[in-house]
């Protein structure tokens, strides 16, 4: 909107959340829309590994489309391996949908929604803390030690 010398911008209705696994960070970027889900520029059906793909599915299929229908999500992800990111994506897109829905929409439907994740699976919207343990000195790996020998 264009008036005289000033530049007025309508606010957009949106959220910002992450989701984390090891490594991995994902940032979801949640606004009202039409349905378009990201995930670093590409649409979520070329997610790759293909056999992780319905892990990314998993938030859609239990909230139904009709849920996503009018926001618009774009996931940036980076960091840890394909697991990782497959997990911190799924993640961040059901903790963008809380957030949004807490924020704009109402405080019912999102403890519906809640309620249905947590239900399902809980690292749906509480992080894994398990972090890889560090190595120790005698022995190959973190709690094996090297063989002894006595001759």
């Amino acid at each position: 909107l264009l008036l005289g010398p000033f530049l007025i911008t309508m606010a957009i209705d949106s959220v910002q959340s992450y989701g984390r696994k090891k490594t991995a960070i994902a940032v979801a970027y949640c606004k009202r829309g039409r349905g378009l889900i990201k995930i670093n520029g590409s649409p979520i059906e070329l997610v790759e590994p293909e056999i992780l793909r319905y892990k990314v599915y998993e938030p859609i299929l239990l909230l139904g489309r009709d849920k996503f229908a009018d926001v618009d999500i774009r996931v940036r992800v980076k960091g840890g391996g394909y697991t990782s990111q497959i997990y911190a994506i799924r993640q961040a897109i059901a903790k963008s949908l809380v957030a949004y829905f807490q924020k704009y929409v109402d405080e019912q439907s999102k403890q519906d929604i809640k309620e249905i994740l947590l239900n399902f699976d809980r690292t749906l919207l509480v992080a894994d803390s398990r972090r890889c343990e560090p190595k120790k000195f005698g022995g190959p790996s973190a709690r094996a030690r090297y063989q002894k020998s006595y001759r």
